[in-house]
């Protein structure tokens, strides 16, 4: 009988020893019921503990054992879906490479070799991020260029500051007649008239007994219709002598800023003296008084001889100017007005209220006052104005603000995205720009197709601190073409120069 040598021994049993001391998962192709057979024979004690001594020699107890096979074999079934899942997904990737290849042969004019299968998962999403890269290369340039073109060409300088209200300012307009100058609607019940050039008070309005919410001037007479909170509307006379001009403070030109965001400075960094001896007048020359609500804005119809008004009772009321008389009062609205407007040529117009809505009305025909509904904001309604050409351009707090054509009612024709509540805006008549003042305290311009054109300059130094809450045009001054208003008690003025080729763009 042989005799093993020693180092043979010695060599068995260490292999013998890792065997039984090695646990391994091994993958069988017995059923589910195999495996609950086994699991339910050591469960109720028929695997003997000498026979599984021969797997493992384990001190753990046999259920807790047969918690682990348990285990072991929901593992193993995991395994085997990915397992499934990943050949099913192998097959979509190459029957999509097949397709780009196909595609690729169109566009790109290459010479592909045909009914190549490409198997693996890196090379066919190669193939897609190229494909997508070929798709989106001239959109992605084309976008990246106009926001270069932006930054680098629109060219705004804040002009001057007119300070004097004791609270804030709700809304502003210029004059249509000369002499030209600035008027300022403040919650301190006064109304106050500016030199355009010199930044100084040349009349205060304070027949009101409430806030002054709105001011407008008579498109050939030097008379201001200003709305108020104590339901009222007035009209009132005044006469002006424009001071010497003074130089301009030597500002230098500040491309509109598109990143830069300073925090706020103390109130008392704006605050300046009032106006000296400013003239004042306290008597309207007519009291508009029908409305039972706040009156919340007003403004002349085409001629002059009609006044609109909206309120908060709901109501825009339509006045006859030399005879104080109500002709028309607009219902329809479901909650408060917030704005009115009036056509520059037309006997049109629109009331925009927080029932998210804004309704035109014609009275271009004595005999039919047609209304027309707008709907398309999802949220009050802040302002809606006329353009010179067939459109209406509207703003709200739902941060949008959209240009609709009066020929079709049914959806915007551009919608501007933002990413603050829109107040009153203004379009400027000669450059059609949008001038977007915002809670945010920023103002920014868009063109009427939605592209945006610039952002005024915010900084601790110059830019309004408090909300926006109205913006005019000029198109009659070269100095300023812009005003702007805020709740930061002041008014401000300024150049902006945006070239005719960025427009275009």
């Amino acid at each position: 009988m042989p005799v093993e040598s020693g180092s043979s021994a010695a060599a068995r049993q260490a292999k013998q020893k890792r065997k039984s001391h090695s646990l391994s998962i091994r993958r069988t192709n017995s059923t589910e019921q195999d495996r609950s057979g086994l699991q339910r024979d050591m469960v109720e004690g028929q695997v003997t503990a000498p026979s599984f001594t021969q797997q493992t020699d384990s001190k753990l107890p046999l259920s807790l054992r047969s918690n682990l096979l348990d285990l072991f074999s929901q593992i193993e079934r995991e395994f085997e879906n990915l397992y499934i899942e990943n050949l099913e997904l192998r097959r979509e990737i190459e029957t999509l490479n097949d397709r780009l290849t196909a595609e690729g042969q169109t566009f790109e004019g290459a010479d592909l070799a045909k009914g190549a299968l490409k198997t693996k998962a890196s090379h066919s999403t190669s193939q897609l991020s190229q494909k997508l890269k070929t798709t989106y290369k001239a959109s992605t340039s084309k976008i990246v260029s106009s926001f270069k073109a932006t930054t680098s060409r629109a060219v705004c300088q804040l002009v001057r500051e007119y300070v004097g209200h004791r609270d804030g300012l709700w809304d502003l307009s210029i004059t249509r007649t000369q002499p030209m100058v600035l008027g300022t609607a403040s919650a301190d019940h006064s109304a106050m008239l500016w030199s355009i050039e010199t930044g100084k008070c040349l009349l205060k309005y304070m027949g009101h007994q409430g806030s002054v919410n709105s001011i407008k001037f008579h498109p050939t007479e030097q008379m201001a219709l200003t709305a108020s909170g104590d339901q009222t509307a007035h009209i009132w006379r005044y006469m002006v002598q424009l001071p010497t001009p003074q130089p301009v403070a030597d500002i230098s030109q500040t491309p509109c800023e598109d990143d830069v965001d300073f925090s706020d400075k103390d109130e008392a960094d704006g605050e300046a003296e009032g106006p000296n001896d400013c003239p004042s007048i306290r008597v309207a020359t007519t009291a508009l008084r029908s409305h039972q609500g706040v009156v919340i804005a007003a403004d002349w119809l085409v001629g002059g001889k009609q006044v609109v008004t909206a309120s908060w009772d709901r109501a825009a009321n339509l006045y006859d100017v030399e005879t104080s008389e109500l002709v028309h009062s607009l219902t329809g609205h479901d909650q408060e007005l917030t704005h009115c407007c009036t056509h520059p040529t037309q006997r049109l117009v629109v009331t925009s209220s927080r029932d998210t809505t804004f309704r035109l009305w014609d009275f271009r025909d004595p005999s039919i006052h047609s209304v027309n509904v707008f709907q398309g904001h999802t949220d009050t309604v802040t302002s809606a104005v006329f353009t010179v050409g067939d459109n209406v351009v509207s703003g709200s707090d739902d941060r949008t603000v959209k240009v609709w054509d009066l020929k079709n009612m049914r959806s915007p024709i551009a919608t501007i995205r933002t990413d603050s509540a829109v107040n009153r805006i203004s379009v400027s008549v000669n450059q059609k720009i949008i001038a977007l003042p915002h809670d945010n305290r920023q103002v920014r311009l868009f063109d009427m197709s939605g592209v945006r054109l610039a952002r005024l300059p915010r900084s601790n130094r110059q830019g309004h601190r408090r909300m926006v809450c109205c913006s005019a045009w000029c198109e009659e001054n070269s100095t300023c073409n812009l005003f702007t208003c805020g709740f930061d008690r002041q008014a401000i003025g300024w150049n902006i120069n945006i070239p005719v080729l960025l427009q275009e763009k």
